[in-house]
């Protein structure tokens, strides 16, 4: 279902939510505030009885509804120059270097130049904002570039902005015609057209509001759709070794394997015994990315010194050439001959090379059952499996439209003044997109939506604001874009065919302290496509089978991620505009391993949070034993000799309690999506002391050796118990969000259990489910799968707080 635009005001209207903050005054910098924009309005029809679109707009005439129905519309004035036809030779030159000036008002659009051709094709689109119409007549002019700086005039088109058609898509793309020039032979091909920022020419269309931007930075500030590489795992089983003969005949070898593929590098371990048929039985696992463009290359090295090894065969396969696996079946293992290193420098050597090579017994496939992770599972967009044939069918579908931004501060200076060049980058999935940059400005408008299918509600999508540092200034050549703020959006705890209209708050941590950068304008709607494969959904495995049934070890997944985020920063960097590498890993999250400690305080206080209740629980019953409130205590008394009389009535009554307290707390539940919470995320309070050595490099750039060394090593540990710490939270928050409609649809799914469970409780003996019971959880590991069950998986969908951690 589709919300009714409704009559609102131009500018959206905020309303905050109440926050105190930890000094305990009013503040509402660092809050979600609820915006009212105008989503979905009316378009104007093309059939306006011949008037132009300057006079159509609002003029009451029949209207059909947008297609972009969750960002607010702007206007363009569009003018495609096509092709030119029999231009006239220059008098001097007696040939014609044409290029066309598209002139409205005070801006001018140019297209490229062509040399000495008369019939060119120039296929540019210029797009004139309808705010910054500055005159109702549109000029074309058709020049040749002149000899000495100055231009020759060839001719004239003129169009008045009252007689131009209004063009909506999907109607199909308007026909350029042949207009005549002005006093002049020659023709030029056109369209002109108004339209919104939906039409299919917006994208690489030439803008006048970015008129002062030129060269590669025009390439730099356009809206793009990227895709993340398709990522691999590549299992790489070492098994044996057969006449592996060392340089000195006299000794045996300490033989390892090392694989490296591209510039990730693993070895296995020194084989224990020392012979020439060494065995290892190891797997080494890398990441990779189609296309395959690196190799596997294999080196059998001999350890002589613990600083010095010895190569003693090599090899280099091409990825294409292993098989590809789907699930947990072995694949074939080949032998491969290893090429000797300085040896066989004449023919009769080679020969016997070739004949007496070592060989290495070697089992490698391309794992397509994994899901490649490149994001912090705690912010997890994708889980599916690499191979596409175990895809399953998506659930929904989520439409995010990018309004704008307000209050953002200057990122640098320009011009002796601060200035911001900012865009918006989204992140689902393997579906990353980025909006056009608006130049110059602290309230940047973009209005534009983009749509993701999502195959788990589960997932979290992440949005940030950069400033654009790449369009072609002097001063910008060789910087990073930097980061202004960033958000992230939890799928489940969206209600379903609802669009919410927030203004998100875009925080930042700097040496200094907490910031808030600007605020994030969203407009998000999550539609479901089935209710009974969402409800499906919630039962099943968080990440595809092979993970539990092959799992890898913590440090392999630590390591395979930094790997997949070097792969994917490196692809994305190529593309034409590039995603650049600072802006990938501000979105994956390369830093969050990093030790910290307001973030260790932060989980420990979340850990607090929770013992908090069993606490007061305590102190409640330490009341009731005391007889603070003797009807209390009567109460309790009576209650627990029911319950001893009747103990098949224990279980039933506390799903019951569960169900009502479910439907309690419905009335509270929580009416917008969480966001980044500077408290929890013991931000505002930080000391000087922690945020310096949470800003410290890594290694630590303090001085004395000696402290460097332990310094880094603390941190190396305590960010481990930071992680323990972190998911010890994780899970007492998910049984905390079981109640509390957070994730809308699992707390459905679980009242409903308890009311379920609390009916065959009161109709089932409790010696019958006391049986049942404790012979489910003795049953025999035949009786076992390796994959979680269905409870196990459900409570590893729920959202904890992790969501609300700057």
């Amino acid at each position: 279902m589709k919300r009714q635009p409704r009559n609102q005001p131009t500018m959206p209207h905020v309303h905050p939510h109440p926050h105190v903050n930890v000094s305990g005054r009013e503040d509402e910098d660092y809050n979600l505030k609820d915006t009212s924009p105008q989503l979905g309005e009316r378009w104007p029809n093309n059939n306006n009885g011949g008037r132009g679109w300057m006079s159509g707009v609002g003029g009451g005439e029949k209207q059909h509804t947008s297609t972009y129905d969750l960002v607010e519309q702007m206007f363009y004035l569009y003018v495609r120059v096509v092709k030119g036809k029999d231009l006239p030779a220059g008098a001097i030159t007696g040939s014609c270097d044409p290029y066309v000036e598209v002139k409205l008002g005070n801006y001018k659009g140019r297209t490229r130049q062509f040399e000495k051709k008369m019939n060119p094709e120039w296929n540019q689109v210029f797009a004139f904002s309808k705010d910054r119409i500055q005159s109702s007549i549109l000029e074309v002019f058709v020049k040749d570039k002149g000899m000495v700086g100055r231009d020759d005039y060839v001719g004239r088109v003129a169009f008045d902005l009252n007689e131009v058609p209004t063009r909506v898509p999907p109607d199909s793309p308007l026909a350029p015609q042949w207009y005549r020039l002005e006093d002049r032979r020659g023709e030029i091909m056109l369209a002109v057209w108004m339209g919104t920022q939906a039409d299919e020419a917006f994208p690489e269309a030439w803008h006048s509001d970015a008129a002062s931007v030129s060269g590669e930075g025009v390439f730099n500030i356009r809206s793009k759709v990227y895709v993340s590489p398709k990522l691999w795992y590549l299992r790489v089983n070492v098994i044996e070794a057969q006449d592996v003969i060392p340089g000195d005949r006299n000794r045996l070898p300490e033989v390892f394997v090392k694989a490296q593929v591209g510039s990730q590098v693993l070895k296995t371990k020194i084989c224990p015994t020392r012979t020439t048929t060494p065995l290892w039985n190891e797997d080494l696992v890398f990441v990779v990315a189609e296309p395959f463009e690196e190799q596997l290359i294999i080196t059998v090295e001999d350890r002589l010194h613990p600083s010095r090894d010895e190569v003693l065969g090599k090899m280099s396969l091409p990825l294409t050439i292993f098989e590809k696996r789907l699930d947990h079946r072995p694949v074939h293992s080949r032998w491969f001959s290893l090429e000797k290193l300085g040896f066989g420098a004449l023919e009769g050597d080679r020969r016997m090379e070739m004949k007496f090579a070592s060989r290495i017994h070697l089992r490698v496939c391309l794992e397509g059952g994994y899901h490649v992770l490149d994001e912090s599972t705690m912010y997890i967009s994708d889980q599916r499996p690499t191979s596409r044939q175990l895809w399953k069918q998506p659930i929904g579908i989520l439409e995010v439209g990018i309004l704008g931004a307000q209050g953002l501060l200057p990122m640098k200076m320009k011009d002796g003044r601060g200035s911001t060049d900012s865009y918006c980058v989204a992140k689902y999935g393997q579906k990353w997109v980025r909006t056009r940059t608006i130049l110059d400005t602290f309230s940047p408008k973009w209005n534009e939506q983009y749509t993701w299918e999502v195959y788990d509600p589960c997932t979290v999508i992440t949005l940030g604001v950069f400033d654009n540092c790449h369009l072609g200034g002097n001063n910008e050549k060789g910087g990073r874009d930097s980061r202004i703020g960033k958000v992230r959006i939890r799928l489940s705890t969206l209600e379903a065919h609802r669009i919410y209209t927030h203004s998100y708050p875009l925080l930042v941590l700097h040496p200094h302290g907490v910031k808030k950068m600007g605020e994030l304008q969203l407009a998000v709607r999550f539609t479901t496509l089935s209710l009974a494969s969402m409800i499906h959904i919630y039962g099943q495995p968080l990440l595809p089978k092979m993970h539990y049934l092959h799992p890898f070890t913590v440090n392999q997944i630590e390591n395979l991620r930094y790997q997949a985020m070097t792969i994917v920063a490196m692809r994305l960097g190529r593309a034409e505009p590039s995603l650049r590498k600072e802006v990938v890993e501000y979105m994956l999250d390369v830093d969050s391993h990093m030790w910290s400690m307001r973030r260790s305080k932060a989980n420990f206080f979340r850990i607090m949070s929770l013992f908090s209740g069993m606490i007061s629980m305590g102190r409640w019953f330490s009341d009731v034993c005391h007889w603070k409130n003797p009807i209390t205590t009567i109460l309790v008394h009576i209650l627990f000799l029911i319950l001893i009389c009747y103990p098949e009535l224990i279980l039933p009554t506390l799903f019951l309690y569960m169900f009502l307290i479910g439907l309690w707390n419905y009335r509270f539940r929580p009416r917008h999506p969480p966001h980044m919470d500077t408290k929890i995320s013991w931000a505002e309070s930080v000391n000087p002391d922690e945020l310096d050595e949470e800003f410290d490099t890594f290694p630590t750039s303090r001085s004395h050796d000696l402290v460097r060394m332990r310094y880094d090593r603390l941190r190396s540990v305590a960010g481990r118990i930071q992680t323990v710490v972190g998911d010890i939270a994780t899970q007492g928050e998910r049984f905390q969000s079981l109640l509390s409609w957070r994730d809308p649809r699992a707390t459905s799914l679980f009242v409903a259990f308890s009311f379920g469970a609390a009916l065959v409780l009161y109709a089932t003996p409790f010696r019958v489910v006391a049986l049942v019971s404790g012979l489910h959880c003795l049953r025999h590991p035949r009786f076992r799968s390796k994959v979680p069950s269905v409870p196990s998986n459900f409570f590893k969908r729920l959202p904890a707080r992790t969501d609300t951690l700057l």
